[in-house]
């Protein structure tokens, strides 16, 4: 996999192998993933549901390298990526593209300093202000580049989002919940947003979803509870 994203193509593959994560909360240990395995074809779309608590948050975390595993193993493309640390972690991390329910957007900034965030450490061979700027157009926010979170709508928000998972060029998107703070026609216009960018930069889509509409729109539903699929 590219580790600073690349030229659209067919997304990536990923490949996750008795996969095992636990965390502890007081004395009891919850098991966020029980041996979870599983292979998805590049450039596919996955939707993951379940019920809240089920893990499916857990396992888009730990394909996005933002929580580590504690057992098996996870490859995407020719990367193994519970095998990665330092360096080569932060840029599989760059390659990787992230969409959280709650936006996470800092509110201090406006929409294309939001967007142009994650690439601010690095150097870029393209102008990333520019690049920002025409994200923010592709999602329809031509004209809100200024605009301070507080200043959009929910569905706005979640667009500035989406750019910014973008900006990277990644081959993988991650989805968490992506309609899950909006209403249903915002969210029919977000998922179908995500469905043309999905095709127009070829990337491999993974998302987790209660909405039986939304999964009914990808190749496969994978299904889990209580950290194992069903």
């Amino acid at each position: 996999m590219s580790a600073g994203g690349g030229p659209a193509g067919r997304g990536a593959g990923i490949r996750v192998t008795g996969l095992v994560k636990r965390f502890r909360s007081g004395d009891a240990t919850i098991v966020g993933a029980d041996r979870i395995s599983l292979a998805v074809p590049a450039g596919a779309t996955v939707a993951v549901t379940g019920p809240s608590g089920s893990g499916k948050s857990t396992l888009l975390h730990l394909i996005g390298a933002i929580e580590r595993a504690d057992e098996g193993r996870i490859d995407v493309d020719d990367v193994e990526v519970t095998g990665l640390s330092g360096r080569r972690l932060a840029r599989y991390r760059r390659g990787v593209g992230f969409v959280f329910q709650r936006f996470h957007l800092l509110p201090a900034l406006s929409a294309v300093d939001n967007v142009l965030a994650p690439l601010l450490p690095y150097r870029t061979s393209f102008d990333k202000v520019e690049r920002a700027r025409s994200l923010l157009a592709e999602v329809g926010l031509a004209g809100r580049e200024r605009a301070q979170p507080a200043q959009l709508s929910g569905g706005q928000q979640q667009r500035v989002a989406i750019a910014r998972a973008l900006v990277g060029r990644p081959r993988l998107l991650l989805a968490d919940e992506p309609t899950g703070n909006l209403d249903s026609a915002t969210g029919e216009e977000i998922i179908n947003l995500l469905w043309r960018l999905r095709d127009e930069h070829g990337m491999t889509l993974l998302m987790a979803t209660h909405e039986a509409a939304l999964a009914d729109r990808c190749d496969r539903t994978v299904r889990i509870h209580d950290g194992r699929i069903v």
